[in-house]
C-alpha cells in the first residue's frame, strides 16, 4: 500500500495559524511602541523647563517628540 503526502494541502492548513501569529506579533510590537512613547512622554514631562531648554526642546513639543522619535526636534540630524 502506497502512502502519499500532499505538501500543498499542508501549507494551506497552516496559513491561518501563520496569519494569527503575524497579527499577534504586530499587536505586540505596536503595544511595545505605545509603551515606549508613554514612558518617554512621562520622563520629558518630569524635566524642568530649564532642563528641557538645555536639550533644545520646549514643553509644547513633548507630545510631538514622543510620537516622532526618529525626528530630531532641533532640526539637526544626530550622527549615530
Amino acid at each position: 500500500m502506497a502512502t502519499t503526502f500532499d505538501v500543498s494541502a499542508s501549507r494551506q492548513t497552516f496559513a491561518p495559524v501563520r496569519l494569527g501569529l503575524s497579527l499577534l506579533a504586530n499587536y505586540r510590537a505596536a503595544l511595545r511602541e505605545w509603551h515606549e512613547r508613554r514612558q518617554l512622554r512621562a520622563r520629558l514631562s518630569d524635566l524642568s523647563d530649564m532642563a528641557l531648554h538645555d536639550i533644545g526642546i520646549s514643553r509644547g513639543k513633548i507630545d510631538y517628540i514622543a510620537a516622532n522619535r526618529d525626528v530630531d526636534p532641533r532640526g539637526v540630524q544626530s550622527a549615530g
